[in-house]
C-alpha cells in the first residue's frame, strides 16, 4: 500500500514589538493565523516591563496554500507583524496617472517604514489608503489620485513594518477613556483631562484642530467655542457649510433653525434665517468682509477672523448657497483638511460623524483625537476606523464645551 503524499504547509517567521499585551495586539496575531487557516508556533516572546519597555514576540507561522499565506501575510503586517527574512521591498514604476499596478500597496495609518538599500525608512506623511511613493530619497504616502506616470511605488508586502500604536497606560491622568468611550457620569473628569490636554499641546507649540458640525450651534456651544478661539486654544477650524451658515445666523440675526436662542421660541418665519445670514455674507463678499464690514460681530466664524485662525468649510451636495467661501471641490476640501491637520498634536471632533471620520481617515494614528458626540455610535466611530489614539465622551456636545472653556486659562 503506497503512503499517501502530503503536500508540506507553507511557512515564515514574523516578529513584532510594542505594548502587545495591554493593547490586546498578541490575540489578534493568533486569531488571526487561525482565522485564515493557519497554524503558529511561538519562538520567542519577551514582556516588556515598563512603559518605556516594548514587548518582542518571533512567531512562526504555517498556512496550507500560498494563498493563505499571502492573505494571513497581510493582516498580521497590519498588527505589527514583519517578516524576518531581511529582504526589501519591492518597487514598480507607474506607467499612467492615477493608475498603479493591481498588487499595489495600501498604507494603514500607523507608523510605516520601508526597507531599501537594507535600511529602514520611515514614511512621510503618514495617512491611511494611500499608496507609498519613492521620492528624493525617501518613501511618501501618496493618494491615489495624486500618482503620476514614472513614479516608483510599493507593490506586495515584503520589506514593509507597520507600528500599530498602542494604547496609552495614563499619560495624562487620561485612562478613564482608554476604552473607547466614557458615561455620563464621567463628563466632569473627561472635560478636565481633555483640558489638560488642549494646555498640554499649546504649551508644548503643538496645533489644535477643530472639527465641528452645526449641533454645536444648535446646543448653544458656539459662546464657549469662540471663547476657546479667543483664548488661543484653536489652531485651525474644521467643518461643513452648515456650521458656517448656522452660526452666522445666530451671529446676525440670533437664531438657530430659526429658533430664537433668547427664549427658544420659533421665531416668525424663522425658517427663512439661515437663507438671510447666506444673503448678507454674499453683500458683504465673504465672511472675512462680513467682519470688516461690521455686519458679522461675533460667533465661531467671526473669532476665527478676529485672531487669525484659519477655518475650512467643505460643501456636500445638500447645501444651502453655500457660504461663499465654502469650498464645493471635494478634491480641494480634501487638500485644504489635510493642509491644515499637517503637525497636528490633538484634534477635537465635535458632533459631526461626516467630518470626524473623514479627518481621522487623513491623520497618522499617533495624533491624540477626542471625539465628543450624544451618540455612541459616533463616539467610538474613528476606533472603528483603525485610529488607534480616538477616545470618546457620549455627552451634549454644547454642554461639553460650556464646561471645558470654564477649565482653560486665557492664554494670550
Amino acid at each position: 500500500m503506497t503512503k499517501k503524499h502530503v503536500k508540506p504547509a507553507l511557512q515564515e517567521v514574523v516578529e513584532a514589538e510594542g505594548h502587545l499585551i495591554d493593547s490586546h495586539i498578541m490575540e489578534q496575531i493568533f486569531d488571526t493565523v487561525v482565522e485564515y487557516h493557519g497554524r503558529f508556533e511561538v519562538e520567542h516572546f519577551h514582556i516588556g516591563k515598563t512603559n518605556a519597555e516594548p514587548s518582542r514576540l518571533r512567531l512562526r507561522v504555517e498556512a496550507p496554500s500560498s494563498a493563505d499565506l499571502e492573505l494571513m501575510l497581510g493582516q498580521l503586517l497590519g498588527l505589527g507583524c514583519t517578516p524576518v527574512d531581511g529582504s526589501d521591498a519591492v518597487f514598480a514604476v507607474v506607467d499612467r496617472d492615477r493608475c498603479a499596478p493591481e498588487d499595489f500597496y495600501s498604507t494603514t495609518n500607523h507608523r510605516t517604514l520601508v526597507r531599501r538599500g537594507g535600511e529602514w525608512h520611515a514614511v512621510e506623511n503618514q495617512r491611511m489608503d494611500a499608496l507609498i511613493v519613492w521620492q528624493d530619497g525617501k518613501p511618501w504616502a501618496r493618494r491615489l489620485r495624486d500618482l503620476k506616470a514614472g513614479d516608483e511605488i510599493v507593490v506586495g508586502m515584503r520589506g514593509i513594518r507597520v507600528i500599530p500604536e498602542s494604547k496609552e497606560r495614563d499619560r495624562l491622568a487620561f485612562a478613564f477613556m482608554s476604552n473607547g468611550t466614557s458615561s455620563e457620569r464621567q463628563v466632569e473628569t473627561a472635560v478636565r483631562q481633555t483640558a489638560a490636554m488642549l494646555k498640554h499641546a499649546v504649551e508644548n507649540g503643538q496645533r489644535v484642530v477643530v472639527v465641528a458640525g452645526p449641533v454645536v450651534v444648535h446646543t448653544g456651544g458656539a459662546k464657549p467655542l469662540a471663547s476657546m478661539i479667543r483664548k488661543g486654544f484653536v489652531s485651525a477650524l474644521l467643518a461643513g457649510n452648515a456650521l458656517g451658515v448656522h452660526d452666522a445666523e445666530a451671529a446676525m440675526i440670533g437664531t438657530s433653525l430659526g429658533v430664537r436662542l433668547s427664549d427658544g421660541r420659533q421665531a416668525e418665519h424663522g425658517h427663512r434665517n439661515h437663507m438671510r445670514a447666506i444673503n448678507m455674507i454674499y453683500h458683504a463678499g465673504s465672511v472675512a468682509e462680513a467682519v470688516k464690514q461690521g455686519k458679522l460681530k461675533k460667533g465661531i466664524l467671526y473669532e476665527c477672523v478676529a485672531n487669525n485662525v484659519p477655518f475650512v468649510l467643505a460643501g456636500s451636495l445638500r447645501d444651502d448657497g453655500p457660504l461663499p467661501d465654502t469650498i464645493t471641490d471635494m478634491n480641494q476640501a480634501q487638500d485644504s483638511y489635510a493642509e491644515q491637520l499637517r503637525g497636528a498634536g490633538l484634534v477635537l471632533c465635535l458632533g459631526s460623524m461626516l467630518h470626524s471620520i473623514a479627518t481621522g481617515n487623513m491623520l497618522p494614528g499617533w495624533v491624540k483625537t477626542v471625539c465628543v458626540d450624544i451618540n455612541p455610535a459616533v463616539a467610538t466611530k474613528l476606533s472603528d476606523r483603525g485610529t488607534g489614539q480616538a477616545l470618546g465622551v457620549v455627552t451634549d456636545v454644547g454642554m461639553f464645551l460650556e464646561l471645558l472653556d470654564k477649565n482653560l486659562p486665557e492664554v494670550k
